[in-house]
């Protein structure tokens, strides 16, 4: 069974660079540190503090061992103390989910007759 961490974060819209800056940094240490990044997710119409950042695992144990790689991480340290002396995340929350596999990562119709066409032609 997959369990997905999804983080919900409160974060200040005026600095909303500097967040995007925080979630690029995970694209790297995240799954340098075992976890599976789905991806951070930025406000882009509505409600502008909210965002989000998904990363799966195999099990909760798996993800135990995740965070504490993560917390002893050079990297990762590096950008908690970012967060912290910017204050551009002002609340979190964590949920743990699991996809219903028959609805996960559906394509459309027309990216699935793409997606047949370019496999083959090329």
């Amino acid at each position: 069974m997959t369990v997905t961490c999804l983080i919900e974060y409160r974060i200040d819209p005026f600095k909303t660079e500097l967040f995007r800056q925080y979630a690029c940094h995970w694209g790297k240490i995240i799954p340098a540190c075992g976890g599976q990044l789905l991806g951070y997710f930025m406000p882009h119409e509505g409600s502008n503090n909210i965002a989000w950042g998904l990363t799966s695992f195999n099990s909760l144990a798996d993800y135990e061992s995740y965070r504490a790689r993560l917390k002893t991480d050079p990297a990762g340290q590096k950008n908690f103390a970012f967060a912290q002396r910017e204050k551009f995340i002002l609340g979190e929350k964590r949920t743990f989910i699991q996809a219903v596999p028959e609805s996960y990562l559906q394509l459309s119709n027309t990216e699935a007759m793409r997606t047949i066409y370019d496999c083959r032609y090329f």
